[in-house]
């Protein structure tokens, strides 16, 4: 037998009012939230803020000092563009909650965000962070090495 509608109103207008509480939780979150990243070469360190922008670069050991021009750019643009990766990523995965369906109110059926339209095709690659473990040397790296290197 099915509910009658006066329950089910009841139930939406309590996961509504759940979903409202938990939306402004996760807004306050995200908008104190900030991420870090290494360049591969471990020279420079970048921090991103809670929409992507740049917040924070630092220069790390004085090994600027050694690089060309064209290799600090490309260590401050690999550790930049990481920063804003890993707080696109947050974001996604903070906001996925809100665009599933209900499991209370069948009603409410969710729905779809295109998170690659938003944040562009790299946020729903799998493979988070090359720098970090070494598996592999980004593109304009390799492509430095006749023009950027010694």
């Amino acid at each position: 037998m099915t509910e009658p509608l006066e329950k089910r109103l009841e139930k939406a207008m309590a996961e509504l009012q759940s979903a409202q509480e938990a939306i402004a939780r996760t807004e306050r979150e995200l908008r104190t939230a900030s991420f870090s990243s290494l360049s591969s070469d471990r020279a420079v360190r970048a921090t991103a803020g809670p929409q992507g922008e740049l917040t924070g670069i630092e220069f790390l050991e004085n090994k600027y000092r050694d690089m060309s021009p064209q290799e600090l750019a490309a260590s401050v643009l690999e550790a930049a563009s990481s920063a804003r990766l890993k707080m696109n990523r947050h974001v996604m995965k903070a906001m996925a909650p809100f665009a599933e369906p209900s499991s209370d109110v069948p009603e409410l059926k969710g729905f779809e965000l295109d998170w690659e339209r938003i944040f562009g095709p790299e946020v729903l690659r799998e493979d988070e962070d090359p720098a970090r473990d070494g598996r592999a040397t980004p593109a304009w790296r390799d492509a430095l090495g006749e023009e950027g290197g010694d």
